[in-house]
């Protein structure tokens, strides 16, 4: 099978898709940024063919790169693991007749308010949301159902461009910040618990799926210095009734939006109200989730999601032996890192227990909306979830990264 992957080299993880394709029996025609002789050997290895473009974003670059493919051999396949790269390459995807997840079902995925619209027709509790153009749409919007809201780039993806508004002067302030945009995403804001569901999915239905557990919400997260925030994944997939719920959900969403083999990233809240459907790429999460799902399931992830897009079958079974999650931890200012306290009481207290970690002394700050793996953190697994989260609070109160 000859298939077309989409930037190999950036971010570091790319990397790992390219290095399964191949390892599965892929002939991998890769189309990067980066310039060859910049690919490190073991990279270059597995890629036969390689080309340059100076942005992958670009859909005329990009097709004419594929073009280039198809004329030195059949094209099978064409995969984006990237939210910004997805819908460039569906739309060459279409322009060549290479099979793949369709234009309309990748631009469903990326534009929130059609998608919610599609799956509220389809009867899966959502939250409110709309389009709006102009500040009457938001005040429209706000009349109907209140306040707080959110506002969000129609295109974002997690937390990015996110704002919660509580006010008619934030509103206002809001709509301004969002300057020469045609159209925001304007949302009821829920109260509740904040998850994620991924999925690996073969002709639409799930072959692979894990859940993770946001403490705090991703809004608060990116928004507070304080906060040592962190994400889990559970080992109680099969176990817990409510993930039972979430399965039923994530298939009905990918039947509703035409998902047929992909990953998928899958946001959720927990409410008063009960499940609520948040938002869905397809594609695989980012932040370096999929790494916690390997370490936490004794799993090779990548190679099952290369698995599924060369064979249509994924012959992994997770483990469900460890729940494994990230804290990240964010300097007292911005400036320069120039000590992270507490590592050695971690260290200590914790080490066998210790997947990795990023202790960037010397760097320079990272804004602290830019994520989880901005700054420093640490990754860590534990059979016990409940006791995993006890050790990543702690860990979230002991070390202490100094700036200046």
């Amino acid at each position: 099978m000859n298939v077309v992957f989409v930037e190999p080299n950036f971010p570091r993880n790319q990397r790992e898709f390219v290095r399964a394709l191949s390892q599965v029996g892929a002939t991998v025609f890769a189309v990067g940024e980066t310039p060859w002789e910049w690919l490190d050997e073991e990279l270059q290895s597995w890629i036969s063919h390689y080309y340059q473009v100076g942005s992958v974003t670009d859909v005329d670059q990009l097709r004419t790169a594929v073009q280039h493919f198809a004329s030195l051999a059949w094209i099978d396949g064409m995969e984006a693991t990237i939210e910004s790269h997805m819908l460039p390459a569906a739309v060459v995807r279409e322009e060549l007749d290479i099979p793949g997840t369709s234009v309309h079902t990748t631009w469903l995925c990326r534009d929130k308010p059609a998608m919610k619209d599609a799956l509220r027709a389809a009867g899966v509790p959502t939250a409110a949301s709309a389009a709006a153009h102009n500040l009457d749409d938001l005040r429209d919007f706000v009349d109907e159902h209140g306040y707080p809201v959110i506002l969000k780039p129609r295109d974002g993806a997690g937390a990015s461009g996110t704002v919660r508004v509580d006010s008619y002067d934030q509103l206002r302030a809001a709509a301004e910040s969002f300057g020469g945009v045609d159209s925001i995403a304007i949302e009821e804001f829920v109260e509740g618990h904040e998850g994620f569901y991924d999925t690996l999915s073969v002709d639409g239905h799930i072959a692979l799926d894990f859940a993770s557990h946001y403490y705090p919400g991703v809004l608060e997260a990116m928004r507070t210095r304080w906060i040592s925030p962190q994400y889990i994944s559970t080992n109680r997939v099969d176990e817990a009734p409510f993930y039972a719920e979430l399965r039923e959900m994530g298939e009905r969403v990918n039947e509703v939006l035409g998902i047929h083999t992909s990953a998928t990233h899958m946001e959720y809240f927990v409410s008063p109200k009960g499940l609520r459907f948040s938002e869905i790429g397809a594609r695989p999460p980012g932040v370096g989730c999929w790494d916690l799902y390997a370490a936490g399931n004794d799993l090779d992830i990548y190679r099952a999601w290369a698995d599924a897009i060369v064979h249509r079958h994924v012959w992994h079974v997770p483990s469900r032996a460890y729940a494994a999650g990230i804290v990240a931890l964010r300097p007292d200012r911005d400036g320069r890192i120039v000590a992270i306290d507490g590592i050695d009481e971690i260290q200590q207290r914790y080490g066998e227990w210790v997947l990795d970690s990023h202790l960037p002394v010397g760097a320079d700050t990272q804004p602290i909306e830019a994520g989880y793996m901005a700054n420093a953190w640490i990754r860590m697994k534990h059979p016990d979830y409940d006791v995993l989260r006890e050790m990543l609070d702690d860990v979230g109160r002991t070390v202490q990264v100094r700036a200046e």
